[in-house]
């Protein structure tokens, strides 16, 4: 058994992020460290840049199996194939990469970017993940996104024949949105789906222009009542047509779960590459919590001059870890082992906390002794975790 609980094969999951930070413009919503740049980037240096950190990166934490490779943005889709390539290469140089390594590519569902899907394919990339958002142009077109409902059903068509395992996105909960319309537009993305879905409820972040617009009393998002039902919606809808939530916002197939996702929820280990990456390295025993600089020509001369981006390298003590350990894994479907907690933090959960939540409602015990948040647990989900780290 592993940090998280379980294997890879016989081995520990050990995930690999490349964060790839450029967009060809920024959502309104999103408040990920993405960029525009109007001159051509310099994929080649920045190839090279990723390459060093790799090096680097598995210096300190020599001896993994990679389990899984995810490259995320920004939209890594506007990477030539052979940029990833000589990443998933220098990844495999550096480290012993399994057999059944998942390398999951995020996507923008554009025909421009879609063009590439086989070259990414022929690259190493076994799984993509489109950024889809809505599925009507009025919604895409308040999203921020480049694309229409249709050319997204076509890139997501292209996947299909390209790759084994695909999966996409939408943001839920948008403005004028209700339960009628969300039901009609989620069994329309299921039928599209396949295997994978990743649902989100819009949320206003602070520094992005939607929160502005929210401010102003110009973006008006559902109320608490109306969210909750469109919750609901997704959970039933999802569930009755086999993709039930694995994680609060992923759904999935029995066996099509993310396996990259799986490591963080799990508390497993990830090295993090690339400008504002994050990563958890297991050091001497200790856990560390390791961020790269986010500005992508600051994050490219930092490794060019020292081999790495590494702005900020925390050891987490026992109760950090353990805190996180819960935080992550009570997202999931199957929940945590207390006893994991236990070992983790050196105190066990308050027996008391978790009588009064199963009392409530919002968490379970199984016969396994397994810890898991219940359907009327997750929207308040924050509280719960609260409570049980208090």
């Amino acid at each position: 058994m592993t940090s998280g609980g379980r294997t890879h094969g016989n081995r520990p999951a050990f995930g690999v992020y490349v964060h790839w930070p450029f967009c060809l413009s920024k959502c309104p919503y999103c408040d990920f460290n993405s960029h525009v740049r109007h001159e051509p980037i310099d994929e080649e240096r920045f190839a090279r840049a990723f390459a060093r950190e790799i090096e680097t990166s598995a210096a300190r934490a020599p001896g993994r199996e990679v389990s899984s490779i995810f490259l995320g943005g920004g939209t890594p889709s506007l990477m030539k194939p052979q940029t990833v390539g000589a990443i998933l290469d220098a990844i495999g140089r550096h480290w012993h990469v399994a057999d059944d390594v998942e390398v999951t590519l995020e996507a923008n569902p554009t025909s421009v970017e879609a063009t590439r899907f086989a070259g990414y394919r022929a690259a190493g990339v076994n799984r993509v993940s489109l950024g889809v958002q809505a599925l009507d142009d009025a919604s895409l077109k308040a999203l921020g996104r480049l694309h229409t409902a249709r050319e997204a059903l076509d890139a997501v068509a292209i996947a299909r024949q390209i790759f084994e395992r695909y999966s996409f996105d939408l943001i839920y909960a948008r403005p004028d949105q209700t339960p009628e319309m969300w039901t009609t537009e989620l069994k329309h993305a299921i039928a599209e789906a396949a295997e994978h879905l990743s649902l989100y409820q819009l949320t206003i972040e602070e520094g992005t222009p939607f929160f502005g617009l929210h401010a102003a009393g110009k973006l008006k998002t559902p109320d608490e009542a109306l969210a909750r039902a469109l919750y609901d919606v997704t959970q039933e809808v999802c569930s009755s047509h086999g993709l039930p939530s694995y994680e609060i916002s992923n759904h999935a197939r029995a066996g099509a779960e993310c396996k990259h996702n799986l490591v963080y929820w799990r508390g497993e280990e990830y090295a993090g590459i690339g400008p504002g990456a994050h990563g958890r390295l297991d050091i001497d025993g200790v856990r560390h919590a390791i961020a790269t600089e986010k500005r992508p020509e600051a994050w490219l001369m930092r490794v060019e001059a020292n081999g790495h981006g590494v702005v900020t390298d925390d050891l987490l003590n026992s109760e950090e870890r353990a805190d996180e350990f819960l935080l992550m894994g009570l997202r999931l479907a199957e929940g945590i082992d207390p006893r994991r907690y236990a070992a983790l933090s050196g105190r066990a959960l308050d027996p008391r906390r978790i009588a009064v939540l199963r009392e409530e409602g919002a968490i379970v015990v199984d016969d396994n002794g397994r810890l898991r948040v219940t359907q009327a647990g997750f929207p308040v989900l924050d509280a719960v975790v609260a409570d049980l780290a208090a």
